[in-house]
Order: C-alpha cells, then structure tokens, then sequence
C-alpha cells in the first residue's frame, strides 16, 4: 500500500486546548509522507496547545472554520485534549464539517478525547472505536463498539487513545489516507 501522501491536502480542526503532541506529531507524520496540512479553527489568528498541565505553543491557525468545506480537503485530523473537543462539539460549524468528511467517505483521525467530536457527529453508532478510556462510557451509550486498542480503523475512522499511541496513530492515518481514492484538485 502506498504511503505517499503527494498532493493529498489534510485539516486539522483545533480550538484552544488541543493536547499539543496529538496535533505536532500526526502533523509531521503528514507532512514528513508528503501533505500538505493546514490548521482550521474558529480561534482567529493563532491557537494554543496545552501541554500535559499547562499551556503549550501557540500556532498559526491557516483557515478560519468558517470558510472552510470537506471538498477542500482529502482528510480531517481531530487532535484531543480536553478542552479542544469539548469546545469545538458546541460549535455547530466544526459538527457541520466533520459530518461532511465522513459524508464524502474522506479519511477521519481522532485520538484522545477527540472521539468526543465523532459522537457529536452521530458518527459512532455501530463504529469499532477507541478513546481515552474516560469517554469509553460515553462512546458506548451512542452505540460505538468501544475497543481497548493503541488504534481502531473502522469506515475509514482512525481512531487512538493518548499520546502514546501516536506512533500507531500515525502510521494507521497516514495509510489510511494513501489508501483514500478521493483527492482534491488543487489550483495553483
């Protein structure tokens, strides 16, 4: 399976108090495969990561939520953390978005408390799942069928349960998308 991702173009939906290492980390994996990926958030200007206690970096965000669409990309990476997925699950534009990826079959990764946002969705009913184990209640009661596993790939959702797991986040996701017939067409 390829795992070249020339070309292939990947959001990364963040609010304030995304878990730092789960947003960094999947973006170069994706970067260092080939994509190009650009941070989407409602924040305007720039949003900042939390790192394990305390706040983190702050990062460019590249496309305010509101202009974004699913057709302007080929995947949607939702990094964790509490705070992150917790805001953006009451933001009807981020629930919006993330229902169009998985409308138009696009590749979906979420780690942590992420899963959180596929809930919101109404993505999870009969998915095989993972998630930090403090929400495994939570993706039960909306009918996922929650797995305790470094990485769960179902319907093409890849999903993890902390930080720990990125290195088989990662690989899982990048193959995932290489593995996505749908490409977007660039104009340049």
């Amino acid at each position: 399976m390829p795992t070249t991702l020339s070309g292939k173009r990947v959001a990364v939906l963040v609010s304030h108090g995304f878990e730092q290492v789960e947003m960094t980390s999947p973006r170069d994996a994706l970067i260092r495969a080939g994509a190009i990926v650009e941070i989407v958030s409602p924040e305007r200007g720039a949003v900042k990561g939390w790192k394990h206690t305390d706040w983190g970096e702050s990062f460019t965000v590249d496309r305010p939520l509101e202009t974004v669409e699913a057709d302007d990309y080929d995947a949607l990476v939702l990094p964790g953390g509490q705070m992150n997925p917790d805001t953006l699950r009451t933001n009807p534009q981020a629930v919006k978005l993330i229902r169009a990826f998985a409308a138009a079959h696009k590749p979906i990764a979420a780690i942590c408390h992420a899963p959180w946002l596929l809930v919101e969705a109404g993505l999870v009913h009969g998915l095989r799942a993972t998630s930090y184990a403090s929400i495994r209640t939570d993706l039960i009661n909306a009918g996922a069928h929650w797995q305790d596993a470094e990485v769960v790939e179902d319907r093409g959702i890849v999903t993890s349960r902390n930080p720990d797991d990125l290195p088989a986040f990662n690989r899982a996701m990048v193959l995932a998308i290489a593995a996505s017939p749908v490409e977007v067409a660039t104009t340049s």
